[in-house]
């Protein structure tokens, strides 16, 4: 589970702590865009890691099945299929496209090999069927978990992106001042304008 801890160093601490999002009327803009950036930033984290999730969610239930058919080909072989059909296919809830490269994909790698401890799925034909079913329960709470923190992540990316693209409309904002600012601080390094692009 993805516990958010009151003031907590992490990024999805900060990004969900009750103030971060409050009275974004009186925020700069500079503020504005630094935290919207940031938020963004860990919705893509979480986007990975949920990734990570169901990919092997897929891996378990394919054994499963497999066992359940009586087929003879062994998940392994099929592991490229299954893979692909999961980072091809199209999202599933509130995905969104995304510009911006995870941060921490080794650390979440590892987070959801923890899950089931030992158990290596690229050899899922070895393990029985109560742990294949534990696997699958584990993998599933995870994900649930990450969903979740990710729809949360996305309000406040949302909320940011309405307050900025207010200002716009009101002119209390202009293109030409994001633009000079852009140039003063040097390549934006995959920040996301307003409309979600770079």
């Amino acid at each position: 589970m993805i516990e958010v801890r009151p003031g907590g160093r992490r990024r999805i601490d900060r990004v969900l702590a009750d103030d971060y999002a409050r009275d974004l009327g009186g925020l700069p803009m500079s503020t504005l865009r630094e935290r919207r950036n940031e938020a963004a930033q860990e919705e893509t984290d979480l986007s990975y890691l949920r990734r990570l999730l169901h990919a092997r969610i897929d891996i378990v239930k394919a054994e499963q099945q497999r066992r359940a058919s009586g087929g003879q080909t062994r998940v392994v072989d099929q592991l490229t299929a299954i893979l692909a059909d999961n980072a091809l296919g199209p999202a599933t809830g509130s995905g969104r496209y995304q510009k911006l490269e995870p941060s921490r994909a080794g650390e979440y790698r590892r987070s959801a090999e923890a899950l089931v401890g030992d158990a290596d799925l690229s050899d899922v034909t070895s393990l029985s069927d109560d742990r294949l079913a534990e696997a699958l329960a584990s993998y599933r709470e995870q994900e649930r978990s990450v969903s979740q923190r990710r729809r949360e992540v996305q309000n406040v990316v949302d909320a940011f992106n309405a307050e900025i693209a207010r200002r716009y409309a009101q002119g209390a904002a202009s293109v030409d001042e994001l633009l000079d600012s852009e140039r003063r601080q040097g390549p934006p390094g995959g920040e996301r304008t307003e409309n979600g692009h770079t």
